[in-house]
């Protein structure tokens, strides 16, 4: 996966080794961390979070779920002059914005962050996915599918290809789809004909963005809108949906840890990828707090560690060959990450320059074609 590594502006303010370690003696002892919940904060609670507060029994964490509302909270937050995060989890997109408006700090990670466990420099281990000047990667996870393997309406067809999404007559049956217009345009496009290539021109366009809407609303009235990314895995659980787009890491949790009958339909996964962001505007105590986190959470053998607990690639090069078993079940988790060869004959290439310019106006177009 090719990313172009982006030189963000916006006034945020440059954060090296030096400007936090003055104040290093004094740092807080609580920490206010914003991911997703489930299986994913899990993994960070396991990897991250529980090995570090065995090192430094003080320190209190404190979890908040908002990640999928970050931006527009932090900009409330800074209007307000009243930042009560601490650490940000956010998708790398989103990690762009808030660069560019000044909401989160931007990292020299060769000084912040520590070397790769291969010797390498930090920003060497992450390579092109530091797609962002104030964006710490995690990890490489893809959306894509899931779908009931017991559906008797579909006569023991399964699907093979992202269209079957888009096909009620082999395949009826309700589908979960995310309620924002990242990925389901793409989709769309791909599936009314638009070459992989040729997709963000076209999306680009008003009659590309009302071509997309249009094919969306072929099934719109047997789709249910999720916004949390545990809801697709229990709608399929529950029989509810028959085939719902979700994280792969939710996938891998209701197929391989709850046993559900369930398949993933790897075929047009969007890559993408999660890290941390640090707001601007902390106090000292609590930035020095955070730093010494960060040193520790990203490491080459803690981005290894959370492989154990959830289908995604760690971010450091370094990291790739310390991947094993996972902690509990003892399979091999290297045949369950997106990036393995077999799992990636047909990605998706997810354009955050693109999306970057553009979420805000089709966030709105697309509110406004769902409430229709």
């Amino acid at each position: 996966m090719k990313l172009k590594t982006l030189l963000m502006s916006g006034g945020a303010m440059l954060i090296a080794g030096s400007a936090w370690a003055e104040s290093h003696g004094n740092m807080a002892n609580e920490m206010t961390i914003v991911s997703w919940g489930g299986a994913y904060q899990n993994s960070q609670l396991k990897a991250y979070v529980e090995p570090y507060q065995a090192e430094n029994p003080d320190v209190n964490v404190i979890w908040d779920e908002s990640s999928a509302e970050a931006v527009a909270k932090l900009r409330a937050m800074n209007e307000a002059g009243n930042i009560t995060w601490d650490l940000v989890d956010v998708v790398a997109s989103d990690a762009i914005r808030l660069c560019d408006e000044g909401l989160a700090m931007e990292i020299d990670h060769d000084e912040v962050l520590a070397g790769g466990g291969d010797g390498s420099s930090a920003s060497d281990d992450f390579g092109d996915l530091l797609v962002s000047d104030c964006f710490i990667p995690q990890i490489v996870y893809s959306t894509t599918f899931g779908y009931r393997t017991d559906v008797e309406e579909w006569g023991g067809k399964e699907p093979e290809d992202i269209c079957a999404v888009f096909d009620l007559e082999n395949f009826p049956g309700q589908r979960s789809l995310e309620k924002r217009p990242i990925n389901n345009m793409e989709w769309a496009l791909l599936c009314d004909g638009v070459a992989k290539d040729d997709v963000y021109d076209v999306l680009e366009t008003e009659e590309g963005q009302d071509q997309a809407l249009a094919k969306l609303d072929t099934i719109k009235d047997q789709v249910v809108w999720w916004s949390a990314g545990a809801d697709t895995p229990q709608l399929l659980a529950d029989g509810e949906v028959v085939i719902g787009s979700t994280y792969n890491g939710r996938l891998f949790s209701v197929i391989e840890e709850q046993d559900q009958p369930v398949a993933m339909l790897w075929d047009a996964q969007v890559f993408d990828l999660d890290g941390w962001i640090v707001p601007a505007g902390l106090p000292e105590d609590r930035k020095a707090r955070v730093m010494d986190f960060l040193k520790f959470a990203t490491d080459t053998q803690r981005l290894a560690d959370q492989a154990k607990y959830i289908s995604y690639g760690p971010a450091r090069k370094s990291s790739a060959p310390l991947v094993g078993q996972h902690a509990e079940l003892g399979i091999d988790m290297a045949p369950h990450m997106p990036t393995d060869p077999a799992n990636a004959t047909n990605t998706f290439l997810y354009n955050y320059e693109w999306w970057a310019d553009y979420r805000d106006d089709l966030d709105s177009k697309f509110q406004a074609w769902l409430a229709k």
